[in-house]
């Protein structure tokens, strides 16, 4: 995620991003978007952000040019249409809605992203380790019939 670093250090201040759960995390590590706030100044910087946005497990509050503040998840970008869009489930509204990418002044990632931390290799060393849990069962009991 190191594409992000020059967005990150021009534009994101956490104090400015209010935590929206009850929990008031803070990002746990350096690599997550949590708990950050992109204002971008250019479309290129905005559409980066929402790449980001559209990659990121969690929910996002986003800051309208209207005023309004949004909070949902962020399932699809529409980067090459005219006018470019994305689609947002809002945490209040059980539909989708459409908005317009130039109507976009802010992106909070303010929920909690549930793929941090759960790399490949952490599921991989899970799966091993129920495995051997499970064989050593499985070895236990074929002794106590006395097929071994």
């Amino acid at each position: 995620m190191q594409e992000w670093s020059a967005l990150r250090e021009a534009r994101v201040t956490n104090d400015e991003c209010k935590m929206t759960d009850t929990k008031n995390h803070t990002p746990s590590a350096p690599d997550t978007l949590e708990g950050r706030k992109f204002t971008p100044a250019t479309e290129q910087e905005r559409a980066e952000a929402i790449e980001f946005a559209f990659d990121y497990r969690g929910d996002v509050t986003l800051g309208l040019t209207s005023g309004e503040s949004i909070v949902g998840f962020l399932f699809n970008r529409h980067a090459s249409g005219e006018p470019p869009t994305i689609e947002f489930f809002p945490q209040d509204d059980p539909s989708p809605r459409t908005i317009a990418y130039a109507s976009i002044a802010s992106i909070a990632f303010t929920g909690e992203d549930t793929a941090n931390g759960k790399s490949y290799e952490a599921w991989a060393s899970k799966k091993e380790s129920e495995r051997r849990v499970e064989a050593a069962r499985v070895e236990e009991d074929a002794r106590m019939r006395g097929l071994l």
